[in-house]
């Protein structure tokens, strides 16, 4: 059973685009990458997938040096399938195991425009870190994440749930039973997360218990993969800091934490390594004087984000009863988790042709220390979001901020209904969406 996806449409929307070049579709390892092309391979006549992974011995025909036509020909008489421009699509699969593969694609755009080619890779960032200039201006990239919990109420069949929501705003706020039931779907995708694999095992058969047991099984293969990110570091140092940024989720990052016999040097260069296979999201302080924001952005100072909220929780043993029989977040949101939610949801609705940067702010002074959880931009305006895991809570940086950059208002996320009040607009934590979709 296929589960729609935002992507879907980006996807279909390149296939049928006259101006299409071929698309590099990236993201971390099993976040459905091949899936959703094997879902739009459906709308054409012939399809081939290659994996070089799995089919090693495809790469020696990238290798030599052999015209685009050659090798096209080559590829439909080894997989027995025709190559039509217009009919059919090649996607080349773990494509990072195939440099040469990767510096084609863009003769593939000079010498047949028609063709429908698609490549994905799930450690593709450390490939094209060593070929920087491999196709820029002839190939697209298109960036793909976990479910984000508009997803996953479709892959739950709540769309008149999710038609409820999109037509609620600050001054249309949701009846409260409507409120309830979404505030409890929330509950379970803190838990479950957005991982293709774990929704799929819960919406088979809706056992808790079974989605831990796969969430075990994959934090097992992310660590496993930890070999792969780079030969001249442990991987036991990876997973060393990997658990050190889960540890400190939402929390300005402190280096001396978790990792006296690492050096801050040695701990920089795993964190970039992680950023770069998708598994931490970095959220940089930035002085917020103007924009563009990263113009004045500080990357000593910042916190990290873990991608999904699934493998989140599982490492760091949250109480998952906890989580889904209190009413009261304060008690369940240890590690942060609401915070976590709400970054990520800030990045997966994003567009998808860009990588996606996040902001916070933090003044640091004897008198008054202040911090805005993230700091976006909309259009040429900055605006101020703090992160509220219950329905109570002090704004004074929120305030501090408002006053002190001019900004005309500031965003709540909270459990609260939508509301609107002092120069804040509250939206509900499931409702990222709907914020991001106001002009």
């Amino acid at each position: 059973m296929y589960i729609e996806r935002n992507i879907d449409k980006e996807l279909l929307a390149w296939s049928t685009s006259s101006s299409r070049k071929p698309l590099l579709i990236r993201g971390a390892r099993q976040v459905g990458k091949s899936t959703a092309v094997r879902h739009l391979s459906e709308q054409f006549e012939f399809f081939i997938e290659i994996n070089f992974d799995e089919q090693s011995h495809y790469a020696s025909l990238f290798e030599k040096n052999t015209s685009v036509d050659e090798l096209l020909e080559q590829l439909a008489v080894i997989a027995n399938t025709e190559i039509i421009e217009g009919k059919t699509l090649l996607f080349l699969d773990e494509i990072q195991a195939c440099l040469p593969a990767i510096s084609l694609l863009r003769y593939f755009y000079e010498k047949k425009p028609n063709l429908h080619i698609i490549a994905a890779g799930s450690l593709l960032e450390f490939a094209l870190s060593e070929l920087p200039s491999f196709g820029v201006g002839r190939v697209r990239s298109m960036f793909m994440y976990p479910f984000s919990f508009t997803e996953f109420l479709g892959a739950l069949n709540e769309k008149p749930l999710i038609k409820l929501l999109s037509q609620s705003s600050c001054n249309k706020p949701l009846n409260e039973i409507v409120h309830d039931k979404l505030k409890k779907n929330l509950k379970k995708f803190l838990i479950i997360g957005g991982m293709p694999e774990v929704v799929h095992a819960y919406v088979s058969n809706g056992n808790l218990l079974e989605v831990q047991r796969v969430l075990d099984d994959l934090i097992i293969s992310i660590q496993a993969d930890f070999t792969k990110y780079k030969k001249r570091i442990p991987s036991d140092r990876i997973k060393l800091v990997f658990d050190g940024v889960v540890q400190q989720v939402g929390l300005k990052y402190q280096y001396s934490d978790h990792h006296s016999i690492l050096s801050s040097v040695q701990i920089k260069q795993v964190i970039d390594l992680l950023e770069m296979a998708g598994l931490v999201h970095g959220v940089v302080h930035s002085s917020c004087n103007g924009v563009p924001l990263g113009a004045e952005s500080n990357n000593k100072k910042r916190k990290n984000l873990v991608f999904d909220t699934g493998i989140f929780q599982r490492i760091l043993g949250l109480d998952v009863a906890s989580i889904l029989l209190k009413d009261d977040f304060e008690v369940i949101n240890k590690g942060n988790i609401a915070e976590l939610f709400v970054g990520l949801e800030l990045i997966k609705l994003g567009s998808c042709y860009e990588k996606k940067s996040l902001y916070y702010w933090h003044r640091e002074s004897k008198n008054s220390q202040a911090e805005v959880d993230y700091v976006i931009q909309k259009q040429d305006q900055i605006i101020p979001i703090e992160v509220k895991a219950g329905t109570k809570g002090a704004m004074q940086s929120m305030f501090l901020f408002i006053e002190e950059k001019k900004t005309n208002y500031g965003i709540r996320f909270s459990l609260e209904n939508f509301s609107e009040y002092d120069r804040v607009k509250v939206f509900p934590l499931y409702a990222v969406q709907n914020f991001l979709e106001t002009n």
